[in-house]
């Protein structure tokens, strides 16, 4: 009975989804290191850090859309229920800094937000991007939220309409599609960003994340024995390290990031599966130093807060969008005339971005975020 592999499933999950954490806190950090280590990096870091968050936003969402269309599918006014719970839901985790983060700009007059206020409030900072082929600013990094909101706005009602039977196919055609979408940006001569920041050129990592939620729930036992087995993280791995292998012979052959196909194309989708096998790796349990790692108090609170690390972090620094007058500069211009060579100290330097970034988004947790979850169970129980 699926109901009975649900539960099976479920018990499984509250066991080891601590590990999530865990991943969360590599994901921000890989986008960290790459906004504030020096340029250029051989590895797209920040790419990376925000395809393993879209990857487990795919098999979170789904797994929850899934569940909830079990329970209320069938019922009537079900659909409302089954959309109410998840939008509220998401609303109440999702808004409140972001929009607090766009006030408070405003009112510093920053120009990413300023003349662009429709773009930023209606989650439409990457289709702006799109549209006027240039970045915003200090805003840049919230293309990602954007792209998650405008994935929430189709993925509910499609899951709630799907046969279960046509669930896996119309996962594949995501898949596909956006894999084609960033073949047509690249053949058309768009600039790498397009297929970087579009929504539908993302599905694929989503996709992924998707196939895990669905096999999660409903064969736990194909799942468990795909996870469990290390040889496809591996495979993965290798795969996505000959696409960087490939994409770093090509620059060296003098070949523009805009025409870099193995990045712009097939960066994502390798990327994308290696982390399905890593996040599914993290739902069985891994052992060992990694299991250290993952489960790691340092961890698990660092991944909790992540979604104010990545909201806060470019506001604390830019290195192209912060002002001499920002107090951080001031703070690491101080500390560059004070000891010699700081500023060649690149990791003494991202190490004290990080700790006051770290201390921001605390302050944020339990200021704002956590007493505004506590809402979650009171208006969508």
């Amino acid at each position: 009975m699926p109901g009975t592999r649900y539960i099976m499933s479920a018990k499984t999950q509250d066991q080891y989804l601590i590990q999530l954490d865990g991943l969360r806190f590599i994901a921000v950090a890989l986008v960290l290191w790459d906004h504030w280590m020096p340029e250029p990096h051989q590895l797209p870091f920040g790419k990376l850090g925000v395809n393993l968050f879209f990857v487990l936003s795919g098999f979170l969402i789904t797994r929850i859309l899934l569940s909830s269309k079990d329970k209320t599918h069938d019922k009537e006014g079900g659909l409302g229920r089954y959309l109410k719970k998840f939008y509220i839901r998401r609303t109440i985790r999702i808004f409140p800094i972001y929009y607090l983060s766009l006030i408070v700009l405003w009112l510093l007059q920053d120009p990413s937000v300023r003349g662009k206020v429709a773009w930023q409030f209606l989650y439409a900072s990457n289709i702006y991007i799109v549209v006027k082929k240039t970045w915003l600013g200090v805003t840049d990094h919230f293309w990602s939220l954007a792209v998650e909101e405008q994935f929430y706005v189709f993925f509910p009602l499609l899951i709630f309409f799907i046969p279960r039977r046509f669930v896996i196919p119309f996962f594949g055609i995501l898949i596909g599609l956006s894999v084609l979408l960033r073949a047509y940006f690249q053949w058309s001569g768009q600039p790498w960003y397009v297929s970087y920041v579009t929504m539908p050129a993302a599905l694929d990592a989503f996709g992924f994340g998707a196939l895990m939620a669905y096999a999660q729930l409903y064969n736990p036992t194909t799942f468990q024995k795909l996870f469990t087995n290390r040889l496809f993280l591996w495979l993965s791995l290798g795969a996505l390290a000959v696409i960087f292998v490939f994409s770093i012979q090509a620059t060296q052959a003098g070949v523009s990031q805009d025409a870099n196909v193995y990045i712009n194309v097939w960066e994502r989708f390798f990327a994308s599966i290696f982390f399905m096998f890593l996040i599914g790796g993290a739902i069985i349990g891994y052992k060992g130093w990694f299991k250290w790692f993952l489960e790691n108090p340092v961890s698990i609170y660092l991944g909790k807060i992540s979604y104010g690390l990545y909201v806060y972090h470019n506001f604390v620094y830019n290195h192209y969008h912060s002002p001499a007058t920002h107090p951080v500069v001031r703070l690491l211009n101080k500390l560059g005339r004070t000891f010699e060579d700081f500023q060649d100290m690149h990791m003494l330097r991202a190490l004290l971005l990080f700790t006051i970034t770290v201390v921001v988004a605390s302050a944020s947790w339990y200021l704002i975020e956590k007493p505004i979850n506590a809402l979650k169970d009171k208006y969508a129980p």
